[in-house]
């Protein structure tokens, strides 16, 4: 699991998730510079004399586990004009290069090969849902569950560029399914690692029709007029990122990012602003 890819956060609704989940702009170790010992790879504990390590540290060191905290400055949820400071704990462990775990679920990396990688995974969407409480705008809209997540994705890596396809199904909650295309890169400059990624995201009637449409019996309650949201593009997604090493396990990052929503979603009478932006900042320990 990159290191990058370990602090991915995004606004509320695209995905806390995708902190933990929504297009990160990963630095893979195939194609990051260690500032330390000039080794290819991304400064971790593994790459340091194991006999300082012991009992639980080593188990630690040998698991990639990461922790780390942080705040997001985001809209309040998708469409919002109004923006709130969210706390974010963060903690993630990789066993055999394969299996990775943090708040969201799990993920199995199943193929790799020749660039290419292939993974499935699943958990709890901690991005999902929605709460009418959130917002008086969204009052009389009533709340949407979150619920549990399955997904898959397909990426291919061509030294510092990833492009990648992804598609994940809430059960519960929406019941939606959204997918994503996007591309990163990502350059190490002696601590520094600078990220940026562009994406795509689609989505389903059930998902659109949840966070986007209006019944007649919500539009009666919230004075909102009736709208249908259907399946389509639902936004575009950039975003950017620099990560500093400040020791062999010590790490701060920052980023910034901005959404545009399109289709039915920008013309939902739910959206206040088709201009999302957003922005983070995070200090991480990897043992």
């Amino acid at each position: 699991m990159s290191l990058t890819k370990s602090f991915l956060i995004r606004p509320r609704r695209i995905a806390i998730a995708a902190v933990l989940a929504i297009v990160a702009c990963p630095l893979t170790e195939a194609h990051a510079a260690d500032p330390y010992d000039g080794e290819a790879a991304i400064p971790a504990a593994t790459n340091f004399d194991q006999g300082r390590f012991g009992g639980i540290r080593q188990k630690l060191s040998d698991w990639n586990v990461m922790v780390g905290a942080g705040a997001i400055y985001a809209p309040k949820f998708e469409g919002s004009d109004e923006f709130e400071l969210i706390p974010i704990p963060m903690i993630s462990a990789t066993f055999g290069d394969h299996v990775t775990i943090d708040p969201s679920g799990l993920e199995v990396e199943v193929l790799k090969s020749n660039g290419f990688k292939f993974s499935v995974k699943g958990g709890y969407d901690l991005g999902g849902g929605r709460d009418e409480d959130d917002s008086d705008h969204l009052k009389g809209l009533g709340d949407i569950d979150a619920g549990a997540l399955i997904g898959a994705q397909l990426s291919y890596e061509m030294g510092p560029v990833e492009l990648y396809a992804s598609v994940n199904k809430t059960i519960g909650g929406s019941d939606g399914l959204v997918g994503q295309v996007g591309a990163n890169v990502s350059h190490q400059y002696d601590r520094f690692i600078l990220s940026a990624g562009a994406s795509a995201t689609f989505a389903d009637d059930n998902h659109m029709e949840s966070y986007f449409g209006v019944t007649a019996t919500q539009a009666a309650r919230s004075g909102l007029r009736q709208y249908e949201a259907s399946a389509g593009l639902k936004r575009f997604d950039i975003e950017a990122s620099v990560t500093y090493m400040a020791t062999e396990h010590w790490l701060i990052r920052g980023q910034a990012a901005v959404g545009f929503l399109t289709g039915d979603a920008k013309d939902s009478p739910i959206v206040q602003n088709d201009l999302q932006p957003s922005a983070m900042v995070m200090v991480g320990y990897k043992f």
